[in-house]
């Protein structure tokens, strides 16, 4: 999986954790990962919406399991799994 980044006008640079959807992708701040935001992409430009750290981690949980199901997701479930721990081990 590709590393994204994406410049936030107030908290500066996000790191993407995971693809939520098609439309929708799941990032944190670089350095800190503390705030999350739920980026959509679509129709009205790029849209920020912050979620708690706790749906961020049911949003990363809910991924994996989905990954655990198709045979070609098991890079980025490994690429996932180590962000996981990363993110939310602390």
């Amino acid at each position: 999986m590709a590393e994204n980044y994406l410049n936030h006008p107030t908290f500066g640079l996000l790191s993407r954790i995971c693809t939520v959807d098609q439309t929708r992708s799941l990032f944190t701040t670089l350095y800190a990962h503390r705030l999350f935001f739920v980026i959509t992409y679509g129709g009205k430009g790029v849209q920020f919406e912050p979620v708690s750290r706790a749906d961020a981690k049911l949003m990363v949980e809910h991924r994996l399991r989905q990954l655990r199901q198709i045979p070609q997701g098991l890079e980025e479930q490994e690429t996932l799994h180590t962000a996981y721990k990363r993110t939310f081990a602390q």
